[in-house]
């Protein structure tokens, strides 16, 4: 299989010397007004935020303020009120795909409202009141997609910049092109454009796009934003499916990650990066952190009849990726062996965009595998959930080693007194302990939704099930992780139970050091009170001597006592009726 005709594409490439910057907030620095990242490499493709530095805030933050102002889920829609759609001079709607929604949204189908407001702002609700009329402009006119056109002999990439193209590309139905075996849309970041084009030219459902716009894990009682799951036999009759992930990055200082929060500003899709926190001293450089990045993945097929004639028609939807920051540990190695000291190296994109990345990998299929796409479009998604799979290894690889060093910091003093005490690393465990279980839930859903679905569009076979296996390691080690957490959890606290145990005997032994010094003065004090009571002081020879032999008899005495007072209580108890 060869790759032939990739037409329009030309990487972004920055010109030598030129200053890159973002935007001051959250500690990055740049120009005042407005705000790119600076890079080492000058050829390297990059997506550079663009927009006004407010546009660039994410949504559910101190800066952002309260979401609840577009109306909670009990209230009409504040962004359907103060926002209108777009009309030509005539008047006419030129949004007749989020006409269609309009009308889902009021007929039945009420959690279609967000993706309403989110078509109407151009990006998360919430960031209506940040964004000003030329940002959302901007937004909604993003188009970044590749079409893929799959034949017997060879595979052709178009890269596509505008709605314009996307609609001459994008046929609103399969006939005509018997030639061909599938042609695939694959998306990098959603706009209204984009939606708004390949809803109405192919017929969309509109749930397709509703889930891959946020990245919500749990929702309050009041969130217009929350996603329902379908009940399964809803959801085994949908020709398309979402995958949920976490994917990681490394970053050197505070000011990276503030970067790389202004970056994930600039996404139309809502993805936010949870940091990790767990800073180890003498292992990590002081200020460095890494960070989780909630993701999703989403797959549709055109739905026909299995004897129906025409190329598969499928749309792949992919999150933009972060520039700021390295992939942990280098990034993941390449899913095909490794070429012979004879033979010459692949020519591929650079690495750190997951859309240069799948599509790389989906125009290098075998031709064994282009065949079976006719049979089972499920075989186009394969390579992307390799991608998935390799996410997931290196936040399993990572999720271990923070776990063995928590469990380092139990075991070796000097490191619980460069943390002061073990309090720090219980709020490090009570993390893992609550991302675990969401982590397990997110594999879980992509081996019964996915990969063990049984009916999927006209599919005679399922392409998928070879990945089963794999999935099913992570979800059995993510098990595990989550055990052991639960066990270092208990061993933290039994730990600091005895820490505390330990303090309080120290406590208790001083006490007894000041019960003995009060045992041994209090009989000094009283026989020198008593013998101080003659006025004649010269008379008093003697009587130092007297002191001395009844003070001290006293004292002892008292000494005594005070030692063995709880033995002579037991004693007493025994023979005592």
């Amino acid at each position: 299989m060869t790759t032939a005709n990739v037409r329009n594409w030309q990487p972004y490439t920055l010109p030598k010397n030129e200053d890159k910057y973002y935007h001051r907030r959250s500690g990055a620095y740049g120009r005042p007004d407005f705000a790119i990242r600076q890079d080492e490499s000058s050829t390297r493709p990059i997506s550079r935020p663009v927009g006004s530095p407010r546009s660039l805030i994410l949504p559910h933050t101190d800066e952002a303020g309260d979401p609840y102002y577009i109306g909670d889920i009990y209230e009409q829609s504040q962004v359907r009120l103060k926002l209108s759609k777009p009309v030509d001079s005539n008047g006419a709607s030129l949004t007749p795909y989020l006409d269609h929604i309009d009308r889902l949204t009021d007929g039945g189908w009420p959690q279609l409202r967000y993706l309403a407001d989110w078509m109407r702002v151009t990006t998360a609700p919430p960031k209506m009141k940040l964004l000003r009329q030329q940002d959302k402009n901007e937004r909604a006119s993003r188009v970044k997609v590749a079409l893929l056109e799959f034949d017997a002999v060879s595979i052709t990439r178009y890269d596509i910049s505008t709605a314009e193209q996307l609609a001459s590309l994008c046929p609103r139905s399969s006939a005509g092109s018997k030639e061909l075996i599938s042609r695939l849309f694959i998306v990098e970041d959603l706009s209204r454009d984009v939606i708004e084009t390949l809803g109405s030219h192919l017929d969309i459902d509109p749930m397709f796009f509703r889930g891959q716009i946020s990245d919500y894990t749990w929702y309050n009682t009041r969130d217009p934003w929350i996603e329902l799951p379908d009940i399964d036999l809803v959801s085994r009759n949908r020709s398309f499916c979402h995958v949920r992930y976490s994917s990681t990055r490394y970053f050197r200082d505070r000011k990276s990650y503030s970067l790389a929060r202004i970056e994930a500003g600039g996404f139309n899709v809502l993805r936010r990066i949870d940091r990790d926190g767990n800073w180890v001293p003498g292992a990590d450089i002081p200020d460095s952190d890494v960070g989780t990045v909630r993701s999703k993945m989403s797959y549709w097929v055109q739905p026909r009849k299995a004897t129906d004639s025409g190329p598969v028609i499928a749309v792949l939807l992919l999150d933009p990726s972060l520039i700021e920051g390295f992939p942990l540990w280098g990034d993941y190695n390449d899913f095909s062996a490794c070429p012979s000291i004879a033979d010459d190296l692949p020519q591929r994109p650079p690495r750190g965009s997951i859309f240069e990345n799948i599509t790389y990998q989906l125009q290098n299929m075998p031709a064994q595998d282009v065949e079976t796409i006719t049979r089972d479009p499920r075989a186009l998604f394969q390579r992307p959930l390799y991608v998935v799979c390799a996410e997931w290894q290196t936040l399993l690889r990572y999720s271990n080693t923070r776990l063995s060093q928590l469990e380092w910091e139990i075991e070796d003093p000097y490191l619980r007194h460069l943390q002061e005490d073990l309090s720090t690393t219980l709020d490090k465990i009570h993390t893992w302990r609550r991302r675990l279980p969401i982590y397990k839930t997110l594999v879980s859903e992509v081996l019964t939704k996915v990969i063990r679905r049984d009916h999927f569009a006209y599919a005679s076979t399922n392409s998928l099930l070879l990945l089963e296996k794999d999935f099913e390691i992570i979800l059995d080690e993510l098990n595990r992780l989550h055990e052991r957490a639960e066990r270092i959890m208990a061993v933290v606290t039994a730990v600091m139970s005895i820490e505390e145990s330990k303090k309080a005997l120290q406590q208790n032994r001083s006490l007894a050091r000041l019960t003995y010094l009060a045992v041994t003065f209090v009989p000094l004090s009283f026989v020198s009170s008593f013998f101080s009571m003659n006025e004649d002081v010269t008379r008093l020879g003697r009587t130092f001597w007297i002191y001395a032999a009844v003070a001290i008899p006293v004292t002892l005495l008292a000494l005594v006592v005070v030692r063995f007072s709880d033995t002579v209580v037991n004693v007493s108890r025994r023979f005592l009726p």
